[in-house]
């Protein structure tokens, strides 16, 4: 059986060339593809998470992934409905989402493996959502960088788009280069598995499963049709010319002036220099010179045109109409809109886009500098939203569900929620507007630690006041250090980031990589022994969901199990069955038979 990295990296090649791929369902037999899935997804925030079966990480064994293969190999193996549950959204709104089973999480991040191996290769470049060194900060760049000159945005949503994508479409898709009709059956009873709302089942008759582990992966595959459209028809048909031609009067005025110059007129050629810097230096409706540019992240694009507006409006037409007869899903007429880029802002991924236009400022040489550039704003609406989470009347408020936590957990919470909003919006020229959010929030703190010691801010700022050196100089902040015997002490800190543009910053999607070296965890399953009794005999994982659950309160001592786990400083734990069952049950567990 060849490992799961060679069987990656062939399928990978086959992607780069091109080439179909078959016999891939036999893939699936292969168990050390399921140690890498496992050693991906078990530190999961939901692997703990039961769907509609009380199955979840705890409790996966050697023999789950053989019983798992089994099924497959004999065609007997079922998707279970997915648990429909509501995650809340913007404005009010929730978002529907599924979740699995545990075997169905693990066999999905199997089969995204194989996927991603095979299609990443073949993906455009001008897709940035759900992929490996990839996200947010990359599209945003890419924009800011290579868009310049741009006259119109485009700004694309389509509607309800992962609810809505259809299955034969998709189906069709993937028979192109998967030449395998049990690896495809696979796929389609996936899509129809359907999902239990209040325990009453629903069919799934379009669609990716929001929640599941694959969902990224065929959306993208789906739209990769979207990507190749807008760059093999609509960027031909709307990109000409090398440069746009010379303003005719800015050319005339530039010429007067060098002629004033020779003459010894400095006067009036310093007149004309005004003059001629007031107007563009290219002709900005030049019926030569066409740009399309394009963007996608997930269910969003974004295209840049350098033309008319009635040309931008045909562009959207034709989107509109690839989608709604090609791909069968529609265009949001709502969030579907054309927007002039220097008076107006474009709203993408959060930020908002402008072309910069500003005849008064110059580089060294005398020259404009921004104009026709890319800049990137933060909405003045992100920055009220966020400050009105720690204010109540107009005021900084405290928290009062942060009341019972310690001094030290209280302070990361907010260091976190700040240094969270402020990194994602880092490429920003204007990201010093967090100012206000560092101050509403640091006055929240403040009133939380006030309440909770039963003393006012101004003693708390006093008692948590102090400075950290930062690349761009000292900074004031809340600072909160607990020293340890024999090691560094442990410093909670809020503020101390700077608010200045990273041009560089970089913050990418959490997507997993194709291969994943064997981790200490897969070492400790595959070596099949009991951790606290030494049994060899149907050995499985124990999980918890934080270290802090083994602090239980009220106990003198802790169960030998625990004081395993909080030595190693693990939230995993190999046992045998009997132990694995003392466990749940509150028992003793088996003592390590001596030597």
């Amino acid at each position: 059986m060849r490992n799961a990295e060679t069987v990656l990296t062939v399928i990978r090649e086959r992607g780069r060339r091109g080439l179909p791929l078959e016999d891939i369902y036999r893939q699936l037999f292969n168990p050390q593809l399921y140690l890498c899935a496992y050693a991906r997804i078990y530190q999961n925030a939901g692997a703990m998470t039961r769907g509609t079966t009380s199955e979840t990480a705890d409790g996966m064994a050697l023999a789950k992934i053989e019983k798992l293969i089994d099924d497959l190999r004999h065609e007997r193996y079922r998707w279970m409905p997915a648990r429909r549950t509501y995650i809340p959204k913007g404005q009010g709104k929730t978002r529907p989402l599924g979740i699995p089973t545990w075997s169905d999480k693990l066999l999905q991040e199997v089969i995204r493996s194989l996927l991603a191996a095979y299609y990443e290769p073949q993906f455009s470049d001008h897709s940035h959502g759900f992929r490996p060194a990839r996200g947010c900060h990359s599209a945003l760049s890419a924009i800011k960088h290579t868009w310049g000159g741009t006259k119109w945005f485009i700004e694309g949503d389509i509607k309800g788009c992962f609810d809505r994508l259809d299955h034969q479409v998709l189906l069709s898709i993937l028979r192109e280069k998967l030449h395998d009709h049990r690896f495809l059956r696979l796929i389609e009873n996936l899509l129809k598995a359907g999902y239990l709302e209040c325990w009453n089942y629903h069919r799934t008759l379009s669609g990716s499963p929001q929640g599941a582990i694959v969902s990224p992966i065929l959306s993208n595959i789906y739209l990769d049709r979207l990507d190749r459209f807008v760059e093999q028809t609509l960027i031909p048909a709307y990109t000409r010319g090398t440069k746009r031609r010379d303003h005719p009067t800015y050319m005339k005025l530039i010429n007067a002036k060098y002629y004033c110059l020779r003459q010894g007129r400095v006067k009036e050629a310093r007149a004309l220099e005004k003059q001629y810097q007031r107007l563009p230096s290219v002709d900005p409706i030049d019926p030569d010179y066409r740009r399309l540019r394009y963007l996608r992240y997930a269910d969003d694009f974004l295209l840049g045109f350098a033309g008319t507006h009635a040309e931008a409006e045909e562009i959207k037409e034709r989107l509109g109409e690839f989608l709604r007869d090609q791909l069968k899903l529609e265009l949001s007429p709502e969030k579907t809109l054309i927007t002039h880029a220097t008076t107006e802002a474009a709203r993408f991924l959060g930020y908002e886009i402008v072309c910069r236009h500003a005849d008064s400022k110059h580089d060294q040489r005398g020259r404009r500098s921004i104009n026709g550039g890319i800049g990137l704003r933060v909405p003045a609406r992100v920055v009220e939203e966020r400050c009105s989470l720690y204010m109540k009347e107009g005021k900084p408020r405290h928290r009062a569900e942060r009341i019972k936590d310690d001094a030290f957990t209280t302070i990361n919470r907010y260091q976190s929620e700040y240094r969270g909003v402020v990194q994602y919006y880092l490429l920003a020229e204007n990201v010093y507007w967090f100012g206000r959010l560092h101050w509403v929030m640091q006055l929240s703190l403040l009133a939380t630690l006030a309440a909770k010691y039963k003393s006012s801010v101004a003693k708390m700022y006093r008692k948590y006041a102090g400075r950290v050196e930062t690349p761009d100089g000292p900074r004031k902040c809340l600072e909160l250090q607990v020293k340890r015997d024999g090691k560094p002490a442990l410093v909670a800190r809020f503020g101390g980031i700077p608010l200045r543009q990273d041009k560089q910053a970089v913050l990418r999607d959490r997507i997993p990589s194709i291969w994943v070296e064997r981790n200490e965890l897969i070492k400790r399953l595959v070596a099949d022994e009991c951790e606290i009794c030494g049994s060899e005999v149907n050995c499985e994982v124990h999980h918890v969901r934080k270290l802090a659950d083994l602090q239980v309160e009220g106990r003198r001592a802790k169960p030998l199990w625990k004081q395993v786990m909080s030595a190693r400083r693990r939230k995993t734990l190999v046992v045998c069955r009997a132990c694995h069952t003392a466990i749940h049950q509150g028992k003793p567990t088996r003592q390590r038979a001596a030597a």
